[in-house]
């Protein structure tokens, strides 16, 4: 076969062109420290690449709102931190009220402090974060959640959740509503109420009561009715729902129980006759409410009288009660925080495990083996050289050197 002289040179030329690109190759993938430079290098390593660094990627906003919940679930635990401790001033405040030695100008000095007080919880409730959005407002994060007129606040807000999304199929409550935070407080025992007729004359002092039978409760609303004569005291006990008297003309007692209808309650003082005691199933209560009655108790004068005496005595203990429900109620919120914060910790760790997984696998994908690349290298410089001295040789071929 006839060979020309342009077919040699041609070839020549292309084979240490080849020789060139495969050597500047392996020079990118040395410099670079990747074995894949383009998808046509290695196509289903490039998929698996670009799906892992899209599943990378996601994993690293996982954690950013991760940060964004544990931020803001931080500062929630902070202000009912501050809320637990105005309220239990507010329960030092009731407690010392009802100390006997005290007049009704120094209940109302007392009263004074607790407005001061119920300003400060209404303020902890407005609370804002960093980009002045209210902490409690629900979904309406520009809402002032509560607004104050005297001793009346109401809540403005929704009962939405603010939710964000801190795992692949996760996601966290980072925003309680205050409805849920300070209203959602049940009054009394948690099952019923008792409360003693603002129009009694006697001296008698019931108890919060308690249930003996869930399953014999009714959910009406009751009265225990006082009748004196000749000095024997008996009372009726009356379902006020359905208008029907469950017992009538039972002798008290002081401090005996009173059971009806899978409820006890305990009496103390001397009832007066026509005196009413109201049982009712227990409702939400704001604690802002459960401040200003207590505020309203005591402004109220008692006058020195035995029936102030006493109605001060109801007031405050109920007071009390629902100022303990509040602090439970807040310290059970601190709880569920307190749980999600750590949810929030082990996600985190996961996240970092699966942050370095995906990075050992794009490794096995796309760094290059230095050792065998240098061996590469160094292999593709000596077909280099072997085609250019050819090259030389062949090209340096003529006739003439044979005449």
């Amino acid at each position: 076969m006839r060979v020309s002289t342009n077919t040699i040179y041609g070839n020549g030329t292309g084979q240490m062109l080849r020789q060139q690109d495969a050597l500047f190759r392996i020079q990118q993938q040395l410099s670079a420290g990747k074995s894949i430079l383009t998808p046509s290098d290695d196509p289903i390593a490039s998929v698996q690449a670009l799906a892992i660094t899209q599943s990378a990627s996601i994993n690293d906003q996982y954690s950013v709102n991760r940060n964004n919940a544990k931020s803001s679930l931080a500062l929630e635990e902070s202000v009912l931190k501050q809320v637990t401790e105005v309220l239990h001033g507010v329960y030092e405040s009731a407690v010392q009220a009802g100390s006997g030695a005290l007049t009704d100008a120094d209940r109302k000095s007392i009263a004074i402090e607790l407005r001061g007080q119920l300003e400060s919880l209404v303020g902890l409730a407005n609370n804002t974060d960093e980009s002045g959005q209210f902490l409690f407002s629900g979904y309406q994060a520009n809402t002032k959640p509560f607004v104050q007129t005297d001793l009346n606040v109401q809540y403005q807000g929704d009962q939405g959740l603010r939710l964000n999304q801190v795992g692949p199929t996760r996601q966290l409550v980072v925003g309680d509503p205050g409805s849920d935070v300070f209203e959602a407080i049940k009054n009394g025992n948690g099952v019923f109420t008792t409360t003693a007729d603002s129009q009694n004359t006697g001296t008698g002092v019931i108890d919060i009561g308690s249930v003996v039978n869930p399953a014999d409760l009714t959910g009406s609303d009751y009265e225990i009715n006082f009748t004196v004569t000749a000095g024997v005291t008996t009372y009726d006990i009356v379902d006020a729902t359905t208008g029907t008297t469950i017992s009538s003309a039972n002798p008290y007692v002081e401090n005996s129980s009173i059971s009806f209808d899978g409820m006890q309650v305990s009496i103390k003082g001397n009832p007066a006759d026509g005196d009413k005691f109201e049982i009712a199933p227990s409702t939400n209560q704001s604690i802002f409410k459960t401040v200003g009655d207590l505020i309203s108790t005591l402004e109220s004068p008692t006058g020195g009288q035995s029936g102030g005496e006493t109605r001060l005595a109801n007031d405050l203990s109920t007071a009390l009660r629902n100022i303990s429900n509040g602090l439970d109620h807040i310290l059970l919120k601190q709880s569920s925080i307190g749980s999600r914060m750590d949810e929030i910790s082990t996600l985190e760790d996961v996240g970092s495990d699966q942050k370095i997984q995906y990075r050992q696998q794009l490794s096995q994908l796309q760094d290059v083996d230095y050792a065998q690349s240098i061996s590469d290298f160094q292999r593709q410089q000596l077909y280099l050289q072997a085609a250019q001295q050819s090259y030389i040789k062949i090209s340096g071929l003529t006739l003439f050197n044979f005449l």
